[in-house]
């Protein structure tokens, strides 16, 4: 068993891999598992060794060859197997990559239940840890930038709150192809993590585009329907927006965000009544991905999701881990960023009869 500060190490140490190397990880497990079964079937063939874990044998050459040359393989007639050094390193690597290997589980059982094309699950839990939110940020950030890397012409959206605010401050390239465009109206939170905002610094960063919608939520649909009729530039704005075709939002709890809108008390306990449990583009969703209520906004809300090429979710930390699902059982989400936290609580409610 880890103690704590173990633990701790081992997922500082996966947190700088993945911001140095994030290619690594794969190629790390798959020389892992090459040792590991050289040293249950030693001396074994090449070819035999291909079989049994799935691979090349054009890989699987390479594989070994690289371990040779560092000194982890001996070669002899019946087959290779694992040098003195080769079989302590083993023993070194155990616990770190049990850790990789344990959080890629949980990314492949999300990605099959939620039916989503790629899932990231970063160690450790938000609600404990701020860097963790930090580090979300930061692969929403990478996973980005390999979107825009074609140099296409992209509209790309994004929502408010912290974790958009940190993927848009970690992220530097150079895409002036690319528009940056606020995902809805303004939101009652700290300036520096509302939506025109955290497009802003995007677009800083991405040396790119960007546009700015200044119109609050929550308003009226009377008073968004005159501000259309009144106002070409925001109308114009507006179409830009509904373009998109990245987007990168945020999920909430329910109640928390609907006191953040200043949603009235009335719809506050409706929301309670009907089981609201996370929200995303000013939506409220029960657990089923059903949602219950709708704020009035200029910008995307769910049903826009569906012609958007790519929409990344992300969050994390224990607490938010219903909200999260309740959000992705809409099924309009096709990559999640997550921590650990939040996944095993995902997991949990996926596997609830409640």
């Amino acid at each position: 068993m880890w103690d704590k500060n173990e633990h701790a190490s081992i997922d500082e140490v996966i947190n700088l891999q993945n911001k140095l190397v994030p290619e690594m990880v794969q190629l790390l497990i798959e020389r892992y598992n090459v040792l590991l079964q050289i040293r249950n079937d030693q001396p074994i063939g090449r070819r035999t060794l291909a079989k049994k874990l799935g691979l090349s044998e054009r890989v699987i050459r390479s594989h070994v060859d690289f371990l040779k040359e560092a000194g982890l393989l001996s070669f002899g007639l019946a087959g290779m197997a694992l040098t003195d050094e080769g079989s302590s390193l083993l023993q070194e690597l155990r616990a770190y990559v049990n850790r990789l290997q344990k959080l890629s589980s949980l990314e492949n059982i999300l990605a099959e239940k939620l039916e989503l094309k790629k899932v990231v699950v970063i160690p450790g839990d938000a609600d404990e840890n701020k860097v963790v939110t930090q580090e979300i940020g930061r692969t929403a950030a990478r996973i980005l930038l390999n979107l825009v890397a074609d140099k296409k012409e992209h509209i790309v959206a994004v929502t408010g709150g912290s974790t958009v605010a940190a993927m848009a401050e970690t992220i530097y390239g150079n895409q002036p192809n690319c528009v940056i465009v606020p995902a809805r109206g303004g939101l009652g939170d700290r300036i520096e993590l509302q939506a025109n905002t955290i497009a802003t610094v995007l677009a800083m960063h991405l040396k790119a585009r960007y546009l700015q919608l200044y119109v609050p939520d929550s308003v009226s649909e009377d008073v968004l329907t005159q501000i259309l009729h009144e106002d070409s530039g925001i109308k114009d704005v507006i179409n830009t927006i509904k373009s998109t075709d990245i987007l990168v939002h945020g999920m909430g709890q329910a109640l928390v965000m609907a006191e953040k809108r200043g949603v009235p008390a009335k719809v506050r306990t409706m929301l309670q009544e009907e089981g609201a449990e996370g929200e995303a583009l000013g939506q409220y969703f029960r657990l089923d991905g059903k949602v219950v209520y709708s704020t009035d906004s200029l910008g995307l809300v769910i049903n826009d999701l569906a012609k958007i090429h790519t929409v990344i979710g992300i969050a994390g930390g224990r607490s938010k881990g219903k909200a999260i699902l309740s959000v992705l059982r809409n099924g309009q989400e096709d990559i999640l960023v997550t921590d650990e936290g939040a996944a095993r609580e995902i997991i949990y409610w996926l596997n609830s009869k409640s």
